[in-house]
């Protein structure tokens, strides 16, 4: 039952909570130019725009940015040339230029000692700035895609101060027992009863306003569509992703960020090891926006120091009756309401600490919503909708040993867990539990490949399942799921999963005899540019 890195960023593969360019190639400078001037004409001039996640390690996340910014933010820091300056001391005497050697031997151990006090950037640091901000997803940039730098078009609109990042998410969830209960596709029940197969695909659009004086200022516009082989997990849409204003205050410490936000992205941390995520369904039956239904939002978030931070959202809940129904009534995301939505208010607190050589990874988080929305009352069905939904989760990641802490000490052994909850009489799931164990570079030939564990219980609501027994219906108060998958990183920008997921009682709520049991096949690729 899990995401694949964009559970986050698309659908999911929890069947059981899903029941209810071309290349430019410039002759010159000058062509580059008029290029990216072009680009940012048709960007911004364009009014009916909106209509229409090492680099997997969430250390390139706001929480970590702001910090880090907040650190190097003393021009000092850095030259004009784009190219750190550190101070150097000699480790011995005899290594500076003594004022008694020959002025031809002291000139060369000065020219070396000034090589020794340069540091030259990465080549892809320059991007670093157009990434979008804002979210716990750490989304990867220019250096991580399949097409990099070629043609010199992502530099040229890097030179305007436009970035852009865009992939392909396909995933196929197929059950290998023998007993599948296969069906008509109007009537399947659950992912991989029938062969199903999902494909996203997004691109994002930023716009550095830090150039014109406001600090960390962003444009961001993003746009996603989706296919499904089965229709009630999508449907199928062409459609607004985000449209987001950003910028920082008191030197950082208070980041802002509205406009159509997806705050499935913004809270709770649900992916963990870059490409396996929680099923983060509890909260989202309860309003919490997704990539497919961004929804009107504001968002501010305190950084106390550089690991303790608090983050509040004022967001137009999503419709009361699932994204399913939030699709249906709005397909382009861009309206400002829909049926019985009204406002939802999140609040988050946690502690992150990026992992350092001998200072392990450790994030914690916890928070609560409350929803205005009106939803249907499971546990009088023939009374009004009333309001007053909410939800809770509490979850943690840890990394309990460093494979390579030097170079790499993101890389090793982690383990976590999930724990989210909401009312039985307005949600279908009312408790989820999730443990977790995963490693980040398993082995030294493949350091950015991923290995997860997950095991999960879903609690659906007791009112919903005595509704059922009543009517002589089987019915389970509970799925269990344990997967195991593998991510490889087979190319910058390429990613490719397989996994198997063992899932006993798939179905929400009612099931037959030969829907008990589910071993879906899990293959997922990644494909960013």
């Amino acid at each position: 039952m899990r995401d694949w890195f964009l559970a986050a960023t698309s659908f999911r593969t929890s069947s059981a909570a899903l029941a209810s360019a071309f290349t430019f190639r410039p002759t010159g400078k000058r062509y580059r130019r008029a290029v990216a001037v072009s680009l940012a004409a048709c960007l911004f001039g364009n009014s009916a725009l909106a209509q229409t996640g090492d680099e997997f390690d969430s250390g390139n996340d706001t929480v970590d940015q702001a910090s880090k910014r907040r650190q190097a933010s003393s021009p000092a820091t850095k030259s004009r040339t784009g190219v750190t300056r550190q101070v150097v001391q000699p480790r011995h005497p005899r290594s500076a230029a003594r004022a008694d050697m020959p002025a031809e031997r002291r000139n060369n151990v000065d020219r070396s000692a000034h090589t020794r006090t340069q540091k030259p950037i990465g080549p892809f640091a320059r991007y670093d700035n157009l990434r979008e901000k804002g979210l716990w997803l750490a989304i990867p940039g220019p250096a991580d895609t399949i097409d990099q730098e070629n043609g010199g078009v992502r530099s040229a609109l890097a030179d305007v101060g436009i970035g852009y990042i865009g992939w392909t998410h396909n995933t196929f969830v197929d059950n290998q027992l023998p007993n599948a209960a296969r069906s008509p596709i109007a009537n399947q029940l659950y992912m991989g009863q029938n062969p199903t197969f999902a494909s996203a695909n997004f691109l994002i659009v930023t716009y550095d306003l830090s150039r014109f004086g406001i600090p960390d200022g962003q444009i961001v516009v993003g746009a996603e569509q989706q296919y499904w082989t089965w229709d009630r997990p999508g449907p199928d849409r062409v459609g607004l992703n985000t449209l987001a204003y950003y910028q920082t205050f008191l030197d950082r410490k208070l980041e802002l960020k509205f406009g159509y936000l997806r705050n499935q992205n913004e809270f709770t941390g649900t992916l963990f090891g870059g490409m396996t995520g929680s099923n983060m369904f509890a909260l989202i039956q309860a309003g919490v926006s997704t990539n497919a239904a961004p929804t009107p939002a504001v968002n501010l978030k305190y950084n106390f120091d550089d690991r303790f931070y608090n983050k509040i959202s004022v967001q137009r809940s999503i419709s009361p009756d699932g994204p399913y129904a939030e699709i249906r009534e709005n397909p382009a995301g861009v309206d400002w309401s829909t049926a019985n939505a009204g406002t939802l208010l999140i609040d988050e607190i946690g502690y992150r600490s990026k992992a350092a050589p001998g200072s392990p990874d450790t994030w914690l988080r916890a928070g609560a919503g409350f929803n205005t929305s009106r939803y249907k009352n499971l546990a009088d069905p023939d009374q009004q909708r009333v309001s007053g939904n909410n939800f809770h989760y509490i979850a943690a990641d840890r990394q309990f040993w460093q494979t390579d802490a030097v170079r790499s000490p993101s890389r090793g052994l982690y383990g976590g867990f999930s724990i989210m909850g909401a009312p039985p009489d307005l949600n279908r799931i009312s408790q989820y539990y999730e443990l977790r164990l995963y490693t980040k570079g398993p082995f030294d030939c493949r350091p950015q490949d991923l290995i997860a564990l997950v095991a999960s219980n879903t609690t659906w609501s007791k009112f919903a399942v005595d509704a059922a027994l009543a009517k002589g219906q089987l019915a389970h108060r509970d799925t269990l799921a344990i997967t195991g998958t593998y991510t490889a990183h087979l190319a910058p920008g390429i990613y490719a999963s397989v996994g198997l997921s063992y899932i006993h009682n798939p179905t929400s709520v009612t099931h037959t005899l030969q829907t008990e049991h589910a071993l879906n096949l899990l293959v997922s690729t990644l494909i960013f540019f």
